[in-house]
This record gives structure tokens, sequence and C-alpha cells, in this order.
């Protein structure tokens, strides 16, 4: 997403909610919005983590003033190794 946002990877933006952060960040670059949310939830191939917790709210998980908001590639997997098997 860096292509997006000139390469800065951190962004001061506001909002109350993961949902306010979403259309902040869409504001000041368009385009992210699509790569992150489809329709009304994120997607499914990314994490949200705020202040260091993977939330499972997603877009209504609420932010704090000074909160920190990442973006993240989801991890899949938890199955037995191949070895464990």
């Amino acid at each position: 997403m860096q292509q997006l946002t000139g390469g800065q990877q951190q962004i001061v933006v506001s909002g109350a909610t993961v949902r306010q952060i979403v259309n902040s960040l869409e504001e000041k670059f368009p385009g992210i919005k699509d790569r992150l949310v489809d329709g009304n939830r994120i997607k499914p191939n990314i994490s949200v983590a705020v202040d260091g917790e993977i939330t499972p709210l997603g877009m209504l998980e609420k932010v704090g003033e000074e909160s920190e908001v990442h973006f993240l590639p989801a991890i899949g997997g938890g199955g037995p190794l191949e070895q464990d098997r």
C-alpha cells in the first residue's frame, strides 16, 4: 500500500473507529479503501490490529485518539504440520 501513500510507512489520520480511519485514509490516498474493504467489511485477506491486538470487529473496532492501527496480510493455516500427521 506504500505505492498509494507515496512511500510513507506511517500516516496520521483521525477517526474513532476503523471505518472512520479507512474513510480518512481514502480521502488522503484515493484507492486505498478498495485495497482494504469489500462492501462494508475488511477484506478476508487483511487483518486489523489496534494497539497491537488483532481485532475480530473489523470496521466496527473503536480507536483511541493515540491508537496505532495496522493493516496486515491475514495469516491462514493452523492445521497440523505434515510431520505431525
